[in-house]
């Protein structure tokens, strides 16, 4: 049985253990660049909501709202700095989102894989499973500490580090279609997929790193909209608008 097919915990939750991925440009709210501190509060106080059902989550944060290093390097940086500056930004953003959840009065910890200490915590696996343990968000920062590798991919390997029954990527449209929807009326949803089918078409999801290495470990892909308020905790209950990824 795959970790998709589980049944809901005591709790009502499909999923109990989850990693939330969520782009930087999702914390723009409707500015250009930068943090938008309503909509950072407002994602805080869903991932509050869905901690206090009884999930234990954790977050990656995309820096695309302040610095992508793709970008950098296609306007004439070396990638590996910029993919370095990158990385910096998922702090900044990490760091934000800690000082919203704290400021609602949750329990945050922001772990970096590219050690600051002065700032947050080296990422150490035990270290962060123990926080979710104790009931913490666990906010991982810094990608891989790799360059040329995404944070697609640097929340794939934390989900399953982590153990986690699914990775939720929150994004600004309700599932995977078959076009993109802001620009093709006739495009449609889909409910359901496969980790092959989004690979052979080349579906722009995520990474085909990610979605190999959440395929190799039975890890399910949930594409839900984060604009949605209450859509996280419809998702972990197993009855909101998405986009599945399974065997």
């Amino acid at each position: 049985m795959s970790l998709a097919e589980t049944r809901p915990s005591p709790s009502g939750l499909r999923y109990k253990r989850v990693l939330l991925k969520i782009s930087g440009e999702a914390l723009m709210g409707d500015g250009q660049y930068g943090i938008d501190t309503n909509v950072c509060e407002r994602i805080a106080q869903e991932v509050l909501d869905a901690a206090a059902a009884g999930a234990e989550i954790c977050l990656v944060i995309g820096g695309g709202n302040i610095f992508r290093g793709v970008q950098g390097a296609a306007k004439g940086m070396e990638r590996a700095s910029a993919d370095y500056m990158g990385m910096l930004a998922t702090v900044m953003n990490a760091l934000a989102m800690q000082n919203a959840i704290e400021g609602l009065g949750g329990q945050a910890r922001v772990l970096s894989a590219i050690p600051m200490v002065t700032v947050c915590e080296p990422y150490i696996r035990r270290r962060a499973m123990r926080h979710m343990e104790k009931g913490r968000i666990v906010i991982f920062a810094a990608g891989t500490g790799n360059p040329f590798f995404t944070t697609d991919t640097g929340a794939a390997l934390r989900a399953a580090e982590m153990g986690c029954n699914a990775l939720l990527k929150g994004t600004q449209v309700d599932g995977v279609y078959t076009a993109d929807p802001k620009k093709d009326a006739t495009a449609t949803r889909y409910d359901k997929l496969s980790y092959h089918e989004v690979l052979a078409r080349d579906l722009k999801v995520m990474d085909a790193s990610a979605i190999s290495l959440m395929r190799d470990n039975g890890i399910p892909i949930v594409v839900f909209s984060i604009g949605n308020r209450g859509g996280l905790a419809d998702v972990l209950a197993g009855r909101g608008i998405c986009t599945t990824i399974t065997d």
